[in-house]
């Protein structure tokens, strides 16, 4: 899992269906997601606006495996 705040430009191309920038942000407008343009002309977004957005939790903790225990 990718701990950063941002999602990648695998990421923003996964989540538009789109390779260039300039088709990522029209998608990312008509779809109401907010983000910035980065000094590399690339759109800028929020991991936990996209999570939440898809139904999840940002910040949720994975359960711990069980235990085997033999006695």
């Amino acid at each position: 899992m990718n701990d950063s705040f941002l999602l990648n430009a695998a990421e923003v191309a996964d989540l538009t269906g789109y390779q260039k920038p300039n088709a990522q942000f029209r998608w990312l407008e008509r779809e109401g997601f907010p983000f910035l343009i980065g000094g590399d002309g690339r759109p800028k977004v929020l991991r936990e606006i996209v999570v939440r957005r898809l139904g999840g939790t940002a910040h949720e903790k994975q359960r711990p495996a069980p235990q085997l225990r033999l006695t």
